[in-house]
């Protein structure tokens, strides 16, 4: 990877996200938790979810990823209440097909992944980048399967 690459993959705004991850922590009582890790890298995310009526009403996540899962879980963060877990499901699946399959950036509320355009050519890094919205899937299923 040169130089420019990695200026370009590690952008200003990707360093800003990564700086300022919404709702990071843990919830002190959560419907449904989800721990997920990437075995490439070592990231890990953790979600914790309340649901009332099929939706997000409380949001947390413990972030321990390079600044790529961190802007991905800022990214998250930034609209994870107020979710269902088909919207998060197809957030998931269109991340996935942008990184992988150059498919197009995920529909709004979730077109703030464009920011992580420039990791498509970056393979060893996508498995990091989709953790944050693997933990939050699983965590609604987890809750909605509780309910």
């Amino acid at each position: 990877m040169s130089d420019s690459d990695l200026i370009k993959l590690y952008s200003t705004r990707i360093l800003g996200l990564a700086a300022e991850i919404p709702h990071l922590g843990r919830l002190p009582a959560p419907q449904g938790t989800a721990r997920r890790r990437s075995p490439l890298c070592g990231s890990t995310v953790t979600a914790d979810v309340v649901v009332n009526d099929g939706r997000i009403t409380e949001f947390a996540q413990d972030v321990k990823a390079c600044a790529l899962g961190q802007a991905s879980a800022a990214v998250l963060g930034q609209v994870a209440i107020g979710r269902s877990l088909p919207e998060l499901q197809a957030a998931r699946d269109a991340l996935r097909a942008m990184l992988k399959d150059g498919g197009p950036v995920p529909t709004t509320p979730f077109d703030g992944y464009e920011v992580l355009l420039p990791a498509r050519d970056y393979k060893n890094r996508h498995a990091s980048i989709l953790l944050a919205l693997e933990a939050a899937c699983e965590a609604m299923e987890t809750a909605q399967a509780a309910a």
